[in-house]
């Protein structure tokens, strides 16, 4: 597609916008990615001597830059965002009666897609190197492992989507009660992963700590949190915040609410009860800022300029690790400095580095973000599709992407190596097809 056909394209959809659209959603989607890909960037300290790749994070030699994280760490609104959308979609699919399998192919389709293509390109690489340069794929083991991380997130939200119907089902029925047990399943979870030393039990807190986030999308979605008052909502986030620093002042856990190496219990890895703290405070603050950002989207330039990042966020976000390792391999041999992390000269070529790393972005962007944008259904929703299989596809897909998460691209030919695992996120996409497609969502201005 063309610059100026791209330009049309978002003209047309600023034109369609629904009058009644949201587009503080679009916008929290979108920023939330952008903090993360940009905190990822600032924060990785890197050097390389030769082929051989070293580094830390700036959260572990930089003064302060844990605290940093209560306000970067803002994959809660990305999880509070979806809890919206799939509320929407959820509600548009029940109106012409459509099926779960309907709800599941779409939003799994939609993610699916860009993330093929990821995996397929590095599956392809690793192979490559393993086959053409065994020893230079040795040496970027640590990187083929650091690129794939952003697919946790992946496994994470697919899950979610996964339950968003049954979800949605226990939040009209019980309401605020859902949320409640969320957070009390994770310190539960916390309790038994500390106290009595059962540390695989942590891994439950992952749909506990991110679907209390998504919970909360539910409440904005059905207008219960829209129509709080200012106080109540500042009273909330005051109670989260609190809540915060109780728990990493006189609780065994980090500061820092990314995954950090400083000797005390990590809130990332698996998440922790501190991140449904801070998911409740920032949630509470992007409560805040909703009215005064809603008007600055009124604007049209801006609004497009929404339109325009939702439309390329996916590309972005599992691509910019991508950059960042072509960065370090092109631009360092070339006499890019590498000064001490944290140093004045470290900070001074902070802006030049984050310009260079999006530079290098570009082309990924361009060449590949019409794989994450949405597909016209060819038919209504109204397919089925036996629970078993839908099911089973999801899993497959979730266990694939984890795996790839966790063991990176290195080490092909392993059992649990990337081969093997992408051969599951094969079979998942085959499960869940539909004559032929896996069906993306009808077609809508901006998007969530």
């Amino acid at each position: 597609m063309t610059t100026d056909a791209r330009e049309l394209t978002i003209d047309k959809l600023a034109a369609a916008t629904p009058s009644g659209r949201d587009r503080y959603m679009d916008f929290l989607r979108a920023f939330s990615i952008l903090v993360v890909v940009f905190g990822h960037w600032l924060m990785a300290i890197i050097y390389l001597d030769g082929t051989e790749l070293s580094g830390s994070s700036a959260l572990e030699v930089v003064p302060g830059t844990k605290l940093a994280t209560w306000v970067l760490q803002v994959m809660p609104l990305f999880f509070f965002v979806g809890g919206f959308s799939n509320l929407t979609s959820l509600r548009s699919i029940e109106s012409r009666g459509g099926s779960y399998f309907d709800f599941i192919s779409s939003r799994v389709g939609r993610l699916m897609r860009p993330t093929s293509i990821f995996i397929g390109a590095w599956l392809a690489i690793a192979i490559g190197l393993e086959l053409a340069a065994p020893s230079l794929a040795g040496d970027l083991q640590p990187a083929l492992a650091i690129i794939a991380k952003p697919l946790w997130f992946i496994a994470v939200y697919l899950i979610v989507v996964a339950v968003a119907p049954l979800m949605l089902r226990l939040h009209r029925r019980h309401g605020v009660v859902v949320p409640i047990v969320m957070a009390a399943s994770a310190a539960a979870v916390d309790v038994l992963r500390l106290t009595f030393d059962v540390p695989l039990i942590g891994y439950l807190n992952f749909p506990f700590v991110w679907l209390f986030a998504h919970q909360l999308g539910f409440f904005y979605a059905d207008g219960t949190l829209r129509r709080w008052s200012t106080p109540k909502v500042l009273l909330l986030g005051l109670a989260g915040l609190a809540t915060l620093v109780l728990l990493v002042t006189y609780g065994p856990y980090s500061p820092s609410m990314v995954g950090v190496a400083d000797g005390r219990v990590s809130n990332n890895d698996p998440p922790s009860i501190c991140i449904v703290a801070h998911s409740t405070w920032l949630i509470a603050a992007a409560l805040l800022c909703r009215a005064h950002v809603t008007r600055w989207l009124q604007r049209s330039r801006n609004w497009k300029a929404v339109i325009a990042a939702n439309s390329v966020i996916m590309t972005v976000f599992l691509w910019h690790l991508t950059a960042l390792l072509i960065g370090v391999l092109v631009l360092f041999p070339a006499g890019f400095p590498q000064p001490v992390g944290g140093t004045e000269a470290w900070w001074l070529t902070r802006p030049l580095w984050l310009g260079a790393l999006v530079v290098l972005l570009v082309p990924f962007v361009l060449g590949l973000a019409k794989f994450e944008r949405p597909r016209p259904s060819e038919r209504p929703g109204t397919n089925r599709k036996p629970l078993f299989a839908t099911l089973a596809g999801i899993g497959a897909l979730v266990g694939g992407v984890a795996g790839i998460a966790t063991s990176g691209f290195g080490n092909v030919v392993a059992i649990s190596g990337p081969l093997g695992n992408s051969a599951l996120v094969g079979a998942g996409s085959l499960l869940l097809r539909e004559g032929g497609k896996l069906r993306g969502p009808e077609t809508r201005s901006g998007r969530c």
